[in-house]
């Protein structure tokens, strides 16, 4: 048997750590010098100490966190001190802020460019909230929108869209000291619907706009994307393991089971074949524990339709709150476009086709890239925002707060001068 090519030599790594309420998954990726994005390791395992995207025992979290690290490593053959960490859960959201400056018709230059930066600083109203994020998104000349790079052109005025994402402070720093706890250091938390558009969106999609449904265990992240950023952010505290819960409660089994069956013979469309077919509700090694499930061994097959059934009306309640979170950011009738799954809850057989059903809208299920050195079981759509955090890394985009507070124009305006700095807007999509 051949073995597997080598991979090339990279020349900077990156770790990222994916703190899930089903599991933590931790990756290496390395970068070759022709730029290619390489994965050197992968891992992850149960997650433990995490509810609904918050530390909820920080020993049992730092103890999984520390674990998936070190399998990463084992993977990779090297190790990491530091990783770039995903939020899903903390209350995300996120607003646009616009900022202009005068320029006065002359040719605009970097002073130019920092300056506005600069000035759209004091423009973040993070209203008692952590911000994750304050990206400049794209630039504007004279009200004319899309500019992605304005230096060399002449205009009246420069603007900058600022995409500020917000989370509530103490559910990051506790994510941040679970992660200290396990001897790393933290690089940089990113927002998990950020990350995974950059796995699984392509720029034409963020640009023309698109809507990203990151369905987690427990938490699903709804976000909408335009203009080439992220322009509006839901939370809903459901997630795939309320299916699970749903299926475990019906039939009177563990949980395990419950995910077992979802995972295998669980599906979000029903077939005529559903009610003739007998699936068994525990797999051939479990024996059940205490009470038997649903009595004796012969009773231990249901029709496939009743499991179809359960799972549809559990997916039917999540959709009906993505479709709320959608028309509440405007994505939604004409102003609508594709919808992208994401997450392990994107795994379930037929939730695209489901979900485009119930939505009226073209969906489809993102995965994380082609590649080099991921294995198989990592190209999923539950590992997609593990993906997009090294690709964020990599990137490494400006944040507005970088710019030190020590920075001087270097020139005077004439005119109106530094006046014009004042407008600030919070813009809606669509």
């Amino acid at each position: 048997m051949a073995s597997a090519a080598p991979l090339p030599r990279v020349n900077r790594v990156f770790g990222a750590v994916n703190i899930g309420s089903f599991r933590v998954s931790a990756m290496i990726m390395g970068q070759a010098e022709d730029g290619e994005m390489v994965v050197l390791g992968s891992s992850h395992r149960k997650s433990e100490g995490i509810k609904r995207g918050y530390v909820t025992d920080m020993r049992a979290a730092t103890h999984a966190i520390r674990n998936a690290v070190e399998k990463a490593e084992a993977n990779a053959n090297t190790s990491v001190s530091s990783v770039w960490i995903g939020c899903a859960g903390a209350g995300l959201s996120s607003k646009v802020a616009s900022v202009e400056i005068a320029i006065g018709g002359r040719r605009i230059d970097e002073d130019d460019i920092e300056h506005l930066l600069f000035a759209a600083r004091d423009h973040i109203q993070p209203d008692g909230r952590m911000v994750l994020h304050a990206q400049p998104a794209h630039y504007s000349l004279d009200g004319a929108h899309g500019i992605a790079n304005p230096s060399g052109l002449h205009a009246e005025s420069l603007g900058v869209d600022v995409h500020v994402t917000l989370a509530e402070g103490a559910p990051v720093r506790n994510l941040i000291e679970a992660v200290q706890s396990a001897h790393l250091d933290v690089e940089g938390v990113v927002a998990s619907p950020l990350a995974a558009a950059y796995a699984c969106l392509s720029a034409e999609e963020r640009d023309l706009g698109v809507a990203l449904v990151e369905i987690g265990a427990q938490v699903t992240n709804v976000s909408v994307h335009a203009g080439g950023m992220l322009l509006g952010l839901r939370s809903i505290a459901v997630g795939s393991n309320d299916i699970t819960d749903a299926i475990a409660s019906s039939l009177g089994i563990r949980r395990s089971q419950a995910e077992r069956l979802k995972c295998v013979s669980g599906s979000a469309i029903a077939t005529p074949s559903d009610h003739r077919e007998m699936i068994p509700v525990n797999s051939p090694e479990e024996e059940p524990s205490g009470q038997p499930a649903r009595g004796a061994d012969e009773h231990n097959r249901i029709p496939r339709a009743e499991l179809v059934s359960i799972v549809t009306d559990r997916l039917g309640a999540l959709t009906s709150e993505v479709g709320k979170s959608l028309k509440g950011m405007g994505f939604s009738g004409a102003s609508g476009g594709q919808v992208v799954l994401s997450g392990g809850g994107a795994e379930l057989h037929g939730i695209a086709e489901f979900m485009q059903g119930a939505l009226g809208m073209p969906v489809r299920i993102g995965k994380p890239p082609s590649l080099r050195g991921l294995p198989e079981a990592h190209a999923t759509p539950g590992f997609a925002t593990l993906a997009g955090l090294c690709l964020y890394a990599a990137e490494d985009p400006v944040d507005i707060r970088s710019i030190g507070p020590g920075y001087q124009p270097t020139r005077r305006y004439s005119g109106l001068g530094l006046v014009n700095r004042v407008m600030q807007a919070v813009r809606e999509y669509f």
